[in-house]
């Protein structure tokens, strides 16, 4: 036997047979029934710091004092270490495409955006950690890695401490950034 072979399992010799009354009915092979989660999220001090400030269309970041990084969106730790980060730093709404996908899903409530269009991995320039973010304003064909990328932010009547309030993310037209340079994250 090998080490990827699982060693047979000695079952006791068992008769299973169906009741009478269902003999003959088909089996069934799936159950499908409502289920519903209510839960209440509350956010910490990162979270709400992070929040407010979109609501002024600026992004906030937290950098760990003994790396130098910078995470956003905040989460009041550096993921990597536990360490609990008070450094907060304002950072532009400007950056890089670190890697994509196009999607052919429509997203509920967005009406505004035509499929396909382009998920893409996000990472604001002088931050370290890259975010989930939608690419529009060109073809999908037209996104690609290192792509430079600007947010489209709501109209300032419509802004709410929301992460929503960036539509998505436009083409700046700039140089793309270097391969090379965008394997660890920090743009120009």
């Amino acid at each position: 036997m090998t080490g990827s072979e699982v060693p047979p399992i000695d079952l006791p010799d068992l008769d299973v047979s169906a009741i009478e009354a269902i003999e003959g009915v088909e089996p069934v092979r799936s159950v499908r029934t409502p289920i519903r989660l209510d839960y209440r999220y509350v956010p910490g001090r990162a979270a709400v710091t992070y929040l407010e400030a979109m609501a002024e269309k600026r992004i906030l970041g937290q950098r760990d004092p003994d790396t130098g990084h910078v995470f956003v969106p905040p989460r009041g730790v550096n993921p990597a270490s536990g360490r609990v980060l008070d450094e907060f730093v304002e950072l532009p709404d400007r950056g890089h495409v670190g890697s994509f996908c196009i999607t052919n899903v429509p997203i509920p409530g967005r009406d505004d955006l035509s499929l396909p269009y382009a998920s893409c991995w996000i990472f604001l320039d002088g931050a370290d950690i890259g975010f989930l973010g939608l690419v529009a304003g060109c073809d999908p064909d037209e996104v690609r890695l290192g792509m430079r990328v600007a947010a489209k932010w709501k109209p300032d009547d419509e802004l709410t401490a929301s992460a929503e309030n960036i539509r998505w993310w436009e083409p700046t037209g700039e140089p793309d950034m270097p391969l090379d340079e965008i394997r660890g994250g920090r743009g120009a």
